[in-house]
Formats: structure tokens, sequence, C-alpha cells
């Protein structure tokens, strides 16, 4: 077996300054935010790991491809949280209360086959959470201070499963195909009048379909109400890169916490999705039912990777508010409050204009 490796828990200095070297978001490089020193990270030119499902659940599960790292948990939301850097004064992510740095844990986890590198920098992420929270009717005026200040504004890095696998199926069915036929009905007004009418002929159909099954993303970690939105969970997966912790420093990073067995029951059902949508392709015809199947995958492999967002966490009036922007491409999503007083301000100003109006038409 393998020896756990602890290489994110190694801070590298920089040579001229002593401080902690972060990563640059879009590069392939460290830097010193304090004298501009900078470092190439060095990627393994072998590319990603794919590793073997099954003899890793049954033999080396617990031991092989496994490291271990300093956990933070929130007591509030329950997140899960790695930092990769110096502790400091650190909130939570999620709920942007404060981290309690005595309750720091070990624990392990199976080290990532690949990361998605942060590709646009905090700075950007507040020009485009700006232009959101101005677009946004009826916000409390603290809500851009929120927004734009770095100490609740963090960069996550999200754990994801991802799977592979040759598919096989054989299936039993239906085609279908339209055909037209005219008939005489009344319409509203009583007058008779012809209608095509559409009908479908069934024939049956069978056959075997195959293929592989790439990249299955399933998520890693149990998502609360609001976190996260899908309209920002898409990543270009072509800029993945293999795993290197340095990509990780200045980040944080949640650690999964939905099994490996659990991430690939998600992936065997989207598997078969995948297997009907091809089974309808092979049928053909107009319209397909896909009554029986019998699906196998085999060469089944599986990675951890990483994927960047940007969250603002925001509490107002009790409430907490999440705002989230894809680390890759910028796309912004989040839940947002309303100013009781802006609301009422609004619809009184409305009632005085409707009242002048009216007063001068009358006149």
């Amino acid at each position: 077996m393998e020896q756990k490796t602890q290489q994110t828990e190694l801070k590298k200095p920089c040579i001229n300054c002593g401080a902690e070297l972060k990563y640059q978001p879009g590069t392939t490089n460290i830097s010193c935010e304090y004298c501009g020193h900078k470092e190439i990270i060095s990627i393994d030119e072998n590319g990603f790991k794919e590793l073997e499902l099954y003899p890793y659940l049954k033999e080396m599960g617990a031991q092989k491809h496994s490291e271990e790292i300093s956990m933070l948990h929130c007591k509030n939301c329950g997140a899960n949280q790695h930092i990769e850097e110096n502790y400091k004064s650190l909130h939570c992510v999620y709920c942007s209360m404060p981290l309690i740095l005595e309750d720091a844990y070990k624990e392990d986890w199976i080290l990532p086959g690949a990361v998605l590198p942060f590709q646009i920098d905090k700075k950007k992420s507040f020009q485009i959470f700006k232009r959101w929270v101005s677009s946004l009717w009826f916000a409390p005026n603290k809500l851009k201070k929120a927004a734009l200040d770095p100490q609740f504004t963090k960069g996550l890095y999200l754990p994801y499963w991802t799977f592979d696998a040759q598919l096989k199926a054989s299936y039993s069915g239906q085609r279908g195909e339209y055909y037209y036929e005219t008939k005489r009905v009344r319409n509203s007004q009583g007058k008779t009048v012809t209608k095509r009418v559409r009908k479908t002929r069934w024939y049956p159909a069978s056959g075997n379909i195959s293929g592989f099954v790439d990249d299955t993303l399933v998520e890693a970690s149990k998502q609360r109400k609001g976190r996260v939105p899908s309209k920002i969970a898409r990543w270009n997966l072509k800029l993945l890169q293999p795993f290197s912790s340095s990509f990780l420093r200045g980040f944080v990073t949640e650690k999964y916490t939905i099994p490996l067995i659990q991430g690939h029951l998600s992936a065997k059902g989207e598997a078969e999705r995948i297997a009907k949508r091809w089974c309808r392709q092979d049928i053909g015809g107009d319209t397909q039912r896909v009554t029986s199947m019998n699906m196998k995958l085999s060469q089944e492999t599986f990675k951890h990777i990483l994927l960047p967002v940007y969250i603002s966490a925001y509490r107002y009036n009790g409430k907490e508010y999440n705002f989230f922007i894809n680390g890759e491409n910028g796309t912004i999503s989040g839940s947002r409050p309303y100013s009781a007083w802006k609301i009422f301000f609004a619809i009184l100003f409305g009632l005085i204009v409707l009242g002048l109006i009216i007063f001068f038409a009358q006149g």
C-alpha cells in the first residue's frame, strides 16, 4: 500500500520575504502578494489518475490514494472546510459565522485526481458582484457592503466525483411513426370544418447499444437548500489540471460528505438515463417506447475533483443569504433580501403620483 501523503499541509513561504505563496487565478503560478515573487506550479505530465472503482472499494478504499488534512467544522450550518493557508481570522464561507480554530481536527480524504483552478480572481468577482447588486430592485443598502466585503467573500473549491465506464445494453420496445387522418368536426361557432388528426402506428423494436460514458459528474457534498444553485454549477471540464495542492493555496476547500459508494449509485442512475436515450436513438422513428432494458457497466473508474466558486455570505434581519459566482466562467446567482422601507416608499411615491394625475385630470 502507498503511504499517506501530507502534501496539502505543506506551506511554501516566499524566498524573498517569507510570506505565504498563494495561487494566482488564471495562471499556473503561485505568487507573493507582498513582494510580487512568483513560482511556476509543477504539473504532473502524466495527467489525471483514473482509479479503478471496485478494487478501490473492496481492497484499498481506506488506505491507497488518501491523505490526512486539517478540517474546521462550522457549528452553525454544518459545513466542513479545509483552508490551504495559515489559520488567521476565519469565517464560514456559507453562513459567515466565526470558526473556532481550536476545534480543528485531522481527517482522511481520497486524494483529488484533478482540480479546475480558479480562472477569475477576487477583484473580478467583486466587479461581478457589484454589477449584480446594482441591478437588484429594492435591495437594502447594507447588501452592497456585504457583497463587496473581502472578509465575507471567499474562493471555495467544491468536491465532485466523476465516473467513467464502458456501457452495453440490450433493449426491447416500440417504434412509433406518425400518420394523419382528416376528420370533420364542429368548431366553436358550430360550423362543420375539416381537421387533420395525428395518430401513431407502433412497431416492435429491439437491439443492442454500447458506448463510453465519460466524466459523469456527481456532487460529493450534501448541499443545504439554497447552496450552490444549479445555474452556476456548470464548468468546462476540459480545463481540469492534474491535482496539485498549490492550486488550493489561499482558498477554502470543502471536504466531500457523500461517500464514494453513494456517489457511484447516483452515477449508475445517470448511466441508465444515458442508456435509455441511446436506446431511443437506436429505435428511431418519430417517437419511441423502451419497455425493458438490461444494462451492464464495465471498466469503471472514478476520480475525486475540485471545482471553483466564489461565495459571499450575508445576514439580514436574522436570515442568511448567499451569493455565488462560478470561479471559472463568472456566472452569478444567489438569494437576496428585500428592503421593506424601500418597498414602502416606492408604493407611497406611486400613490402620490397617481393622486396627482387624478387631481390634474379632474381639474
